[in-house]
């Protein structure tokens, strides 16, 4: 009997997945638990196991696309097996082919952000909407505070494709300045659209190009980047303040310690000092750990702490230490270097870039003096590191010294925190680095 490869949950808050890359053939034989395909969610991307040993007998997802956990994307059996026809079923629901059903009028969906009467909005929210024509209003939020999530959306979906379309919603539309609300089927005789049908466009390529340019498509990853700055850029007050802080007291204790914890097999790194001090900075100021909302300042009382990875041209993520107050600074190294390992090998879980509360972005390594990095939401800031020179400054008794010296900047939602206090945090971040005892 041929058995079902599922688009397994990788991890409690995911949903869906994208097959990026099948690793074997139809055809092809593969052993149980070899790595079948890759699977994407939230810019993370793993190797899915075969559940047995045989031949791929059919690929039911193909490579980029995306459908929710637990739907059947291929089988393996034995070869000339028959396999049942699973449909359709599990697919996020897919648009409408033209000529198929009549036009149906398109709903105003808000922006993403904060919205007067859905209040928060995200991008992953505002594009399913946009996508299947939802309104939003229709939607009863089970989030935090009645928030619309991702899962309401795709349970909606799902509800409206069992009902009959006679008795599937009525979208409404807003008429002439000073009309009641009504129904688009009030205002339209039957048979007739709401907007009048154009054929597409011809796509046109981007302004300024050549005729000798190349078009790369963007990759998932890429476009979850961009989607998340952006809407970060258009949800929070930015304002960033920069200090620089002396380091030779780190860079001492590291020079006296990369031997010991190197026979514990951890690679200390200044990043794990960037993080103490990061730390000791957000227990000296709460409120920096935190989240904003309409209904009030969100405090969490656990540092969830993220650090930035550069996955080279693929782009940038950021994987969590998970109550990182409790470490210490072995605790912190042995970490940073489990994750940076595993995000640039593509085996982090999606659990594993989730939930975090303030973010450290390490912008020095690649020369960068000091930067304005954007908040990672719903986060209240996060501190950029600038990379370590040595520079002549005026130390005490007005004496001339040669010292290592780096650039913090700390972008902050100036929503939370007014100036005086982002400054007290980053200044705090500064002190502990320069008084490092250990």
């Amino acid at each position: 009997m041929a058995t079902k490869v599922i688009m397994p949950q990788l991890g409690e808050s995911v949903v869906e997945g994208t097959v990026t890359r099948w690793l074997k053939e139809e055809g092809e034989t593969v052993e149980e638990f070899e790595s079948l395909l890759e699977v994407n969610t939230d810019k993370v991307d793993s190797e899915i196991p075969s559940p047995a040993a045989g031949t791929l007998l059919k690929i039911v997802v193909p490579e980029g696309e995306t459908v929710k956990a637990g739907t059947v994307i291929a089988w393996i059996g034995e070869p000339g097996e028959s396999i049942p026809d699973e449909g359709g079923a599990g697919r996020l629901p897919a648009a409408e082919k033209p000529g198929e059903t009549q036009p149906v009028p398109s709903v105003a969906v808000p922006a993403p952000g904060r919205d007067q009467d859905l209040g928060f909005i995200s991008p992953v929210v505002a594009r399913l909407a946009q996508e299947y024509q939802v309104d939003l209003s229709q939607i009863k939020g089970t989030g935090q505070g009645g928030r619309i999530t991702k899962k309401d959306v795709l349970a909606y979906l799902e509800q409206r494709e069992k009902q009959p379309e006679s008795e599937q919603p009525a979208i409404w539309e807003t008429p002439g300045e000073g009309d009641l609300f009504r129904p688009t089927e009030l205002m339209f005789p039957a048979g007739q659209p709401a907007v009048e049908a154009k054929p597409p466009a011809a796509p046109q390529p981007p302004v300024g190009t050549s005729t000798g340019s190349r078009l790369i498509p963007h990759t998932k990853i890429r476009k979850n980047i961009a989607e998340h700055m952006v809407f970060s850029k258009r949800t929070a007050a930015h304002v960033t303040t920069v200090m620089e802080a002396d380091l030779k007291q780190v860079v001492a204790h590291r020079e006296a310690n990369k031997a010991v914890f190197a026979r514990d097999g951890v690679n200390l790194t200044y990043t794990a000092y960037f993080a103490a001090a990061t730390i000791a900075a957000l227990k000296a100021y709460p409120q920096v750990n935190s989240s904003w909302s309409e209904e009030g300042l969100l405090l969490h009382s656990e540092i969830n702490l993220g650090i930035a990875v550069s996955l080279g041209e693929e782009g940038l993520i950021v994987p969590v230490i998970r109550r990182a107050d409790g470490l210490s600074l072995l605790g912190l190294a042995r970490a940073i270097n489990d994750l940076a390992s595993r995000a640039r090998a593509h085996r982090l879980l999606p659990d594993e870039v989730k939930g975090g509360t303030f973010s450290i972005t390490n912008h020095g390594i690649s020369g960068s003096l000091f930067a304005t990095p954007i908040i990672n939401q719903p986060q209240c800031g996060i501190l950029g590191v600038g990379a370590i020179q040595k520079r002549a400054v005026v130390v005490e008794g007005d004496a001339i010294a040669v010292r290592p010296m780096v650039y913090l900047s700390f972008t902050f939602d100036h929503r939370i925190l007014d100036g005086a206090l982002a400054d007290g945090f980053l200044a705090k971040v500064v002190e502990t680095l320069q008084n490092w005892s250990g």
